[in-house]
């Protein structure tokens, strides 16, 4: 009779190990399949706060190019004026250098 129920007792625990076991591969799988929805889903957000950054760089990238060629622009036109400033001076300059020359020169 021992030996009898031992071989149920063998048997029976065998029995809950194999569930335990199916059990344990099933929830094993449950959370891998919820682990990978949630990855996916992080990196979905992640995919999505990368492309939201890369529009505000490109605006700002944008704005900042106008508005160098804007000071360029500004710059540009005051070297400008300040070059037309300078070559009516230097003519000036010349013509009043050229005109004792020749003051000197008829004297």
């Amino acid at each position: 009779m021992d030996a009898t129920y031992r071989s149920d007792l063998r048997d029976l625990n065998e029995l809950n190990f194999a569930r335990f076991d199916a059990k344990l591969v099933q929830r094993f799988a449950q959370f891998d399949a919820k682990l990978e929805q949630r990855l996916a889903q992080s990196e979905a957000k992640a995919e999505q706060r990368f492309a939201a950054i890369e529009r505000q760089i490109a605006e700002l990238r944008s704005d900042l190019k106008s508005e160098l060629k804007a000071e360029i622009a500004t710059v540009r036109a005051e070297m400008e004026r300040r070059l037309g400033d300078q070559t009516r001076w230097m003519f000036l300059c010349w013509a009043t250098l050229l005109a004792s020359n020749i003051a000197l020169w008829m004297r």
